[in-house]
């Protein structure tokens, strides 16, 4: 389990986050989302010690992440955005770093690098973008790892991998990991990403499940532009063949949400949301 209390950091002068309260539970696959320059990657790095809050409260698995304990960091596995592989084979750096994870499966390492068609024995930096990230993807699964922080993981995929991606992520997720997928490509994970945590503007926005969001909201294609003033409309966009349409709505429940317009809705009306939502930043 994840636990922020109260958490201030900022760079240099400028803060960043002020007073961020949230709790992430295992069993679960979050969606981390945010503008650029929300706090998504910070967020990231704070969790596991990277970075160091300036006051407040963190806890990582009963771990202060800001001591780099080696307790934490055999359970942390981290796929970033930007890859830096060293120039080795395969094997040599599994020599290197799977001794960092007593839980590591090499058959399931093996599994992986082949559902994905990674070729063997290259040097890495010899590989595209993509076998790289599926290189490291494979690797991070195979650690069996309780916290596994991914930041734009499907970035470089082809169409075929996307897919084999959202299916290893959904079979790996056990009661005891928590899985965090940082992103901005939205429909690639949608199927696959749930609760929801929205950071904007130094704070938590949302930190919901899907079934919890989808029973305060209605949301649906129109054929008509509706009215700005309609009662209980939190938001409207345009939509191929239509417009989407959200609206407050606590008597329905269980209706369809797209999160692109999902999103769209909570940034662009923080203050009506925290008032449909509450404030809390507990997601389980």
């Amino acid at each position: 389990m994840i636990q922020m209390q109260q958490v201030d950091f900022g760079y240099g002068r400028e803060p960043l986050f002020r007073g961020m309260d949230l709790t992430l539970a295992p069993g679960n696959i979050y969606g981390l989302l945010g503008i650029n320059g929300a706090g998504k990657s910070t967020l990231l790095k704070l969790m596991i010690g990277l970075l160091f809050s300036r006051s407040g409260s963190l806890k990582s698995f009963g771990y202060d992440p800001s001591r780099r304990e080696p307790g934490l960091l055999a359970q942390v596995f981290v796929l970033p955005e930007e890859l830096n592989l060293p120039s080795v084979t395969e094997r040599e750096y599994l020599a290197i770093r799977s001794p960092f994870y007593p839980r590591f499966d090499r058959a399931a390492f093996d599994r992986y690098l082949n559902e994905f068609e990674v070729p063997r024995g290259r040097k890495l930096t010899a590989l595209s973008y993509g076998q790289k990230k599926k290189f490291l993807l494979s690797f991070g699964l195979a650690c069996q790892s309780a916290l596994l922080l991914m930041d734009e993981p499907t970035n470089g995929l082809d169409i075929p991998s996307k897919g084999q991606f959202r299916r290893l992520i959904a079979e790996a997720l056990t009661d005891e990991r928590l899985f965090v997928i940082s992103t901005h490509q939205v429909r690639d994970v949608a199927a696959l990403i749930d609760p929801i945590v929205i950071l904007h503007q130094g704070s938590v926005l949302l930190a919901r499940a899907l079934n919890d969001i989808s029973s305060r909201i209605r949301m649906q294609l129109s054929a008509t532009q509706p009215a700005d003033d309609a009662r209980d409309l939190l938001h409207w966009e345009p939509a191929v063949g239509g417009f989407w349409t959200v609206w407050k709505d606590v008597s329905t429940g269980g209706g369809q949400i797209d999160l692109e317009v999902l999103f769209n809705t909570i940034v662009s009306q923080p203050d009506v949301c925290r008032g449909l939502f509450g404030t809390q930043g507990v997601a389980s």
